[in-house]
């Protein structure tokens, strides 16, 4: 029973992060067209919600002395990589394909599980990946305006690997005795991360006057600095403190294919508050992703094991986990959002 507890709340907290991530394309779409530059858009998410969570970087002070590397690795890779080689990449193909890339990531923490830890992985969890990529291509319409260009799907595949540092570091240590706590991870990995990203960014040559006026959002004008407080705080802070907390009561496996959600919630998202249109073969696609995501959650093992089984009942329900960042940044169409954009 309590193991069923706590695989049922790492879910719900997996869904809110997806959620979180997913709808941040939907405040950033008007800031950047009312003519903030996106990667703009991706300092102010990410310098934000640093600041947000400084007190707790100093309450977790102690985390620079016992886990440095830890720290830098999720700065580096789920905050600052994931944002620096998804708009790099899209500069070169199209958005679809970039995301399509991008979030090949489940398929790779399979691969990181199986090949590098050495342990098994479920059926399940290898359909779900395999229905998850599959319906993403659709919601993404992959086949629409689709280029070559080697550059361009190194670096989204660069955010993809990126993607799953995510994953695989907010996992780790989770079962030891000082385990790094996961807020203090996140504090520092924002910080980490706007620094390296304001060297990416230079916002100093921002209009930030752009802030103090309104944005269009489907015929309504909305406060710039009330888009912007939502991608800092539900799309930024609340949905990397869920994911990486979601994760750490799963797994990152089953966490990375119910990320999937995200770019479903997305174009929702962006049909209901942004007038986009969804087109039958994404409405079929988003309905693929979600089988896919149940099966990866819903796998159990045949037996017990002495470790944690990729797929397993233990570490099956990571749910949508986080970041990101992998957090990415304004993605300029009905697909924006999600931790590899603003």
């Amino acid at each position: 029973m309590h193991a069923s507890q706590g695989r049922s709340a790492g879910l719900g907290l997996a869904l809110a992060s997806a959620f979180a991530f997913g709808g941040s394309g939907v405040a950033a779409k008007p800031l950047i067209e009312a003519g903030l530059d996106p990667l703009h858009v991706v300092w102010l998410r990410v310098a934000g919600a640093a600041l947000v969570m400084l007190p707790v970087a100093w309450r977790h002070r102690d985390l620079l002395r016992r886990k440095p590397a830890l720290l830098v690795g999720f700065g580096l890779l789920a905050v600052a990589g994931v944002q620096a080689f998804y708009f790099a990449s899209i500069s070169r193909i199209p958005v679809g394909v970039a995301l399509l890339i991008e979030y090949l990531a489940p398929a790779l923490v399979l691969g990181w599980v199986r090949f590098v830890q050495r342990r098994p992985v479920t059926r399940a969890a290898a359909l779900g990946v395999v229905l998850a990529v599959g319906g993403l291509a659709c919601v993404v319409q992959v086949w629409s305006g689709l280029t070559f260009d080697l550059v361009g799907l190194l670096l989204a595949l660069a955010a993809a690997c990126c993607q799953v540092g995510y994953f695989v570091l907010s996992d780790q240590g989770a079962d030891e005795a000082g385990q790094a706590d996961p807020l203090g991870v996140i504090a520092y990995g924002l910080l980490i991360g706007a620094l390296v990203l304001t060297v990416v960014a230079r916002p100093w040559g921002m209009d930030w006057a752009l802030l103090g006026g309104s944005a269009d959002m489907n015929g309504t004008g909305v406060p710039a600095w009330l888009l912007l407080g939502w991608i800092v705080l539900i799309a930024t802070v609340l949905a990397y403190v869920t994911g990486v907390v979601s994760v750490r009561r799963l797994s990152p496996q089953v966490a990375g294919v119910v990320a999937c959600l995200e770019a479903v919630i997305a174009t929702v998202l962006a049909w209901v508050l942004l007038g986009q249109h969804l087109d039958a073969p994404q409405i079929i696609g988003g309905a693929v992703v979600l089988v896919g995501a149940f099966i990866a959650q819903s796998s159990t093992p045949k037996a017990v094991q002495p470790e944690p089984v990729a797929g397993s009942a233990a570490d099956v329900a990571a749910a949508a986990a986080v970041a990101a960042a992998a957090g990415g940044a304004g993605r300029e169409s009905e697909l924006s959002g999600g931790r590899g954009a603003p």
